[in-house]
């Protein structure tokens, strides 16, 4: 049994793959007997520490202002800074963890190397893309945060990621030596009581309630933004010959890319056939997920993909772009249809095929839906705790730091 402080940069009730990743792998690792804390970022600087209890977890939130270089946010982070340390001491004091586990590096990663060099807690830091994904590319805004986090990379016991290209990126970016860090993919809750596991229960009422007609429909959901690529799936879309383009498509999200793609659609005729659901709570994903003919993750780049395990959950075929993550767990014309969305034509021609093809969509997703059985929180959390024992001793205390080999992926 492990005591284990779990840092990530939000949690619920923020919404967020971080947010809901970060909860699955702490109740699965409490299920599986470790005791976990979870200690993370207030939404705003301004707000005080509190401590409450979420799903049975102490959950401890503290301000924790972003590292910077310019003066008025160096006065800042110098007052509010060392209090926040002797928090995390008190809480150190008072939980007595055997480690310190950052999920998604920000200013909670830095706090954390702080913490973990000023105890000897042994640091594990896991990746989950926000080196490329950040809306605002704050890595590349914030010379201060770009140095903590390769100091945070070099002072880890381990450091993991949710896959090879956002490790190579740590590589290549942000020195982390090569071929030390390791891959865990990100999972998905299985359990039937989750709400997100259910399937349609009236598929009218559903589609009444999102404004979606009953016409057959593709999906694709995710931010509203720039790099989740729906202006390329759109094209895609009205490309497909109009005898044939029998289905309508539903984008389900929020973001600020919303009202340029209304107006795309609108420009490439197709407006009527395509429905901007808005956001879409978990078990709306699911339910527009279990009723899709195909799911279609079009993304210019996506660290992983977690909605492609969700869409695997829900059986419904999967198409994932090739660039990023997908394609080290996606098997192409087995459990998924890897596709280069910057390739309109392709995507396309593989969509339309995919679209009139019933018995190929339903192998589709059956092949992901067996697949996903692998992906089971409970399956992750023992892969992080292969990484806990290898930075902490038996008897507690940290292990020497040595280089964790990659998980190998088998098709």
């Amino acid at each position: 049994m492990r005591r284990i402080a779990l840092l990530p940069s939000s949690y619920p009730p923020s919404l967020g793959g971080v947010e809901e990743l970060t909860r699955h792998l702490a109740l699965a690792l409490a299920e599986g007997g470790d005791q976990v804390e979870v200690w993370t970022v207030t939404p705003e600087d301004t707000q005080p520490e509190t401590v409450e209890i979420r799903d049975d977890l102490l959950v401890r939130r503290l301000p924790m202002p972003m590292p910077a270089t310019n003066w008025r946010a160096l006065q800042r982070s110098t007052s509010l800074g060392p209090r926040v340390l002797l928090s995390l001491r008190r809480a150190v004091a008072a939980f007595r963890p055997d480690l310190l586990h950052v999920q998604c590096f920000g200013p909670n990663g830095a706090y954390a190397t702080a913490l973990s060099r000023m105890s000897g807690l042994p640091l594990v830091v896991t990746l989950q893309g926000e080196t490329v994904m950040d809306d605002a590319d704050i890595f590349e805004q914030s010379r201060a945060l770009r140095a903590a986090l390769r100091f945070g990379l070099r002072h880890a016991a381990a450091v993991t990621g949710c896959s090879a290209f956002t490790l190579e990126d740590a590589e290549r970016r942000f020195g982390l030596p090569a071929g030390s860090g390791r891959v865990i993919f990100n999972g998905v809750s299985l359990d039937p009581g989750d709400a997100a596991v259910g399937e349609v229960s009236n598929p009218r009422d559903f589609r009444r309630r999102l404004g979606i007609s009953d016409r057959p429909y593709i999906m694709a959901v995710g931010r509203v933004v720039e790099k989740k690529g729906f202006d390329l799936l759109l094209s895609a879309f009205a490309a497909i010959d109009r005898g044939r383009r029998s289905v309508d498509l539903v984008i389900g999200g929020a973001g600020n890319a919303l009202d340029d793609l209304q107006r795309l659609a609108g420009d490439l005729g197709i407006a009527a056939q395509v429905h901007f659901v808005g956001r879409l709570s978990r078990q709306e994903v699911a339910e527009a997920m279990s009723d899709a003919l195909v799911f279609v993750m079009p993304s210019r780049l996506e660290p992983f993909g977690i909605v492609v395990l969700e869409a695997w959950r829900a059986g419904v075929a999967v198409m994932a772009t090739i660039h990023g993550g997908p394609s080290e767990f996606v098997v192409d014309g087995v459990d998924g249809v890897l596709v280069d969305p910057f390739d309109v034509a392709t995507l396309a021609a593989k969509l339309d095929a995919l679209i009139h093809d019933a018995p190929r969509r339903r192998a589709i997703a059956a092949a992901g839906r067996s697949r996903v059985e692998a992906f089971s929180w409970p399956t992750i959390a023992d892969e992080y705790r292969e990484v806990y024992d290898s930075v902490v001793h038996p008897g507690g205390g940290s292990a020497p730091a040595v280089g964790i080999r990659r998980q190998e992926v088998v098709g």
